[in-house]
C-alpha cells in the first residue's frame, strides 16, 4: 500500500477516535470511552481501512457509496454534529482545512453535476 495514502487513513482514524472521546466525555459524562462509543470508534476504523475510495475521497460525507451501517451512520453523524464546530478550538488548525476542503470538494462536485 502507498505510503500517503496509509498515512491519510492513519490521520481520518485519528482525528475520528478524538472526535468520539470529545463526544463521549461531554455527552456520556465519560473519561474514558463508554462501550458504545468504543464500538464506533472501531467500526469507523474498520471502514476506513477498507474503503477503497481513500486515495481520491475527501469525506465519507462526500462518498457516493455509504459503508456504514445504517445505525452505525446516524451515531457518526451525531458525533459530528457534535464534535466538528467543537474540534476548532482543540484542533483549530485541522478543524479550517476542514471546512475550506468542504467548500472545495462541494464545488467539484456541482461542477461535474453540470457536464
Amino acid at each position: 500500500m502507498h505510503k500517503d495514502i496509509r498515512t491519510k487513513r492513519e490521520r481520518e482514524k485519528e482525528l475520528v477516535s478524538e472526535m468520539i472521546a470529545l463526544y463521549c466525555r461531554k455527552q456520556h459524562g465519560r473519561n474514558g470511552l463508554c462501550p458504545e462509543c468504543e464500538a464506533l470508534v472501531a467500526y469507523a476504523g474498520q471502514r476506513s481501512d477498507k474503503c477503497p475510495f481513500m486515495e481520491t475521497k475527501t469525506f465519507c460525507s462526500n462518498c457516493k457509496v455509504h459503508c456504514y451501517k445504517p445505525e452505525m451512520r446516524e451515531k457518526i453523524r451525531a458525533v459530528m454534529r457534535f464534535s466538528g464546530p467543537r474540534m476548532i478550538f482543540r484542533r483549530p488548525v485541522t478543524a479550517l482545512r476542514h471546512v475550506l476542503e468542504v467548500k472545495k470538494e462541494k464545488k467539484r462536485l456541482e461542477m461535474c453535476d453540470e457536464t
